[in-house]
């Protein structure tokens, strides 16, 4: 049995075994109802237009070899999402050296900002348990969502494999902070960075990096028996520069309980997604994460090795 799929395997035993668990109120553990397969692309081919093309083109190619249907709106697909993102932590990245990761995200429409924007906690690691112990429900009235996701990834040492992390994440408008994003604020929001140890250091954005992601659409990945996928590839690039640092492919399918995930229908998606680094071997960026390269950009030491 190899390695990947002994990993899987113990985290469906353990996510049927952690029911009866509870958090310190009594709720129930939360449950992972997402499965999010990504693959980090070199930034250059999304430096123009023709870059997203290509790698469209590359998709349906392989996507009809491998026999799996991808249905697309091509009027929607052509319309790009223009989001900013921009990341949190003290001075000493107390936050992501202990797994969390505080992101502001913007939906922007015809260059102004629209809606709410979206502040996102989320705890990420290997183990699915530690994982799910972490609650990181926030401590307002207002309106949030909860996303506990099995984020797959590529090896970090070569194409074609599969590894996991689990992230835990709770989302809310950032209206419903009410206020500046200081420690105390911060705390308050989301209780559970009670745990992290900040002293009197300030929260501030991530080596001063503001970063812009153009987000593609490419369709809906089918793979039998109910199990779909919604397909994209963004580019992230810095405000400051306008130059693209890192591309990701993404899908992911949404289920309500991981046991009815069909178990050809799942065997399915992961040999896509590790047959398709292959096929995009010239594209692919191993062994990094988008989060990982924002906070490398300054020259401090990073203990998280997500």
């Amino acid at each position: 049995m190899g390695k990947a799929k002994q990993v899987h395997e113990r985290a469906e035993s353990s996510q049927a075994t952690r029911v009866a668990k509870q958090y310190s109120d009594g709720h129930p553990l939360d449950a992972v109802h997402y499965r999010e397969y990504k693959i980090l692309l070199k930034a250059e081919p999304f430096a123009t237009e023709h870059g997203f093309k290509e790698f469209s083109k590359l998709l349906r190619h392989a996507a009809a070899e491998m026999d799996v249907a991808l249905f697309s709106d091509q009027v929607e697909s052509s319309q790009h999402q223009i989001r900013e993102i921009v990341f949190y932590d003290t001075s000493k990245f107390d936050l992501y050296n202990r797994a969390f990761i505080l992101r502001k995200r913007t939906l922007y429409r015809n260059g102004l900002a629209t809606g709410d924007p979206e502040l996102a906690l989320k705890y990420r690691h290997v183990d699915l348990d530690t994982a799910a112990d972490i609650d990181v429900r926030p401590g307002v009235d207002g309106h949030y969502t909860i996303k506990f996701k099995e984020e797959l990834l590529p090896l970090r040492d070569h194409i074609g494999g599969m590894r996991s992390l689990f992230s835990h994440n709770s989302v809310l408008g950032v209206s419903e902070l009410h206020a500046e994003p200081s420690i105390r604020n911060i705390v308050n929001t989301f209780p559970a960075l009670r745990a992290v140890e900040m002293g009197e250091r300030k929260v501030e954005l991530v080596n001063h990096v503001a970063v812009e992601e153009v987000l593609a659409d490419l369709g809906e990945l089918h793979f039998g028996h109910g199990l779909r996928a919604k397909a994209n590839v963004a580019s992230w690039r810095r405000l400051a520069d306008d130059k693209p640092f890192i591309g990701e492919f993404a899908f992911q399918c949404r289920f309500v309980r991981a046991d009815e995930l069909h178990k050809k229908a799942k065997k399915r998606s992961e040999e896509f997604f590790t047959q398709f680094q292959k096929s995009a071997r010239d594209w692919v960026e191993a062994g990094v994460t988008k989060t990982s390269l924002v906070y490398n950009m300054g020259k401090k030491v990073i203990s998280n090795r997500e």
